[in-house]
């Protein structure tokens, strides 16, 4: 039993997770996907923006993190899928870039997400 309990802390057993380690100072959204950070409640807005450490959740869509962020001279990059409205998307590694006004996401195939501002805790 005392096997199991070490194998399950260290992440060796199959099923068990471990989480990545945290990259961002916070979540990062619109005014609704703050809202959503702070209640975990969806107000059911069609403009819906969140990041955080697990991924972008959007009104439509859901990318889920991969991996260790990279540390880049103007934010991270992080590997990443998205489901969107049903359809899973082809893995990718996106940009996440910092300004003054908080985090832009920027895809290869040249969408951009943002600016999202740091969302008040």
């Amino acid at each position: 039993m005392r096997m199991l309990a070490l194998l399950a802390a260290c992440g060796c057993v199959s099923g068990v997770s471990v989480a990545a380690p945290s990259f961002l100072d916070g979540a990062y959204g619109n005014a609704e996907g703050c809202i959503y950070a702070k209640t975990g409640e969806s107000s059911g807005a069609d403009v819906f923006f969140l990041l955080n450490d697990e991924g972008i959740t959007t009104a439509t869509a859901y990318c889920q993190f991969e991996g260790t962020a990279a540390k880049t001279a103007s934010g991270f990059t992080i590997r990443t899928q998205c489901d969107a409205e049903g359809e899973l998307g082809p893995k990718e590694t996106v940009a996440l870039d910092r300004s003054a006004k908080g985090y832009t996401i920027r895809f290869k195939d040249g969408t951009t997400w943002g600016p999202l501002s740091q969302c008040r805790r």
